[in-house]
C-alpha cells in the first residue's frame, strides 16, 4: 500500500486543499504570517504523515513522525482559531474545518497506538 490510500493521508491532504482555497481570501496583509503558517502547518501534516508511512519498519522513527504529524495537525487547528477571532472564517467553515481537524487527529492517534496494524511493530 502507498501512503496516499491511507485515509488520514487522504483527510489531511484534502483538508490541506480547503485552508489553501479558503485562505486565499484572507487579507493581504496576513499573506506572509496566519496566511502562511496555516498553509505550512496543514500541508505539513501531510508530509509528516508521509515520511512515518516510509519509516514504519523502524516503530520509533513511524511514531516520532506520526507525532510530528499530529502536532502540526494541532498546530492548523490553532490557526483556524484565529483566522474565526479575526473574523477571516464564518463559523460555520470554521466548525467544519475543526470537525475534520479533529478526526484527522483520531486517525493519527489511531496509527500510533496500533502501529502492527501498519506494518511497524508496537514491541521496541
Amino acid at each position: 500500500m502507498d501512503f496516499k490510500e491511507l485515509l488520514a493521508y487522504k483527510k489531511a491532504f484534502a483538508l490541506a486543499m480547503k485552508i489553501y482555497s479558503i485562505s486565499k481570501s484572507f487579507p493581504k496583509e496576513e499573506r506572509y504570517s496566519l496566511t502562511d503558517q496555516i498553509r505550512r502547518s496543514s500541508r505539513s501534516t501531510c508530509a509528516n504523515l508521509a515520511e512515518a508511512y516510509r519509516k514504519r519498519i523502524y516503530p520509533k522513527h513511524f511514531i516520532t513522525k506520526l507525532t510530528d504529524s499530529d502536532g502540526e495537525n494541532s498546530e492548523t487547528a490553532v490557526w483556524l482559531d484565529f483566522a474565526l477571532a479575526c473574523n477571516y472564517l464564518q463559523k460555520e467553515e470554521h466548525e467544519s474545518l475543526y470537525a475534520e481537524s479533529l478526526e484527522i487527529g483520531k486517525l493519527l492517534n489511531y496509527m500510533m497506538n496500533n502501529p502492527d496494524k501498519f506494518g511497524s511493530s508496537k514491541d521496541f
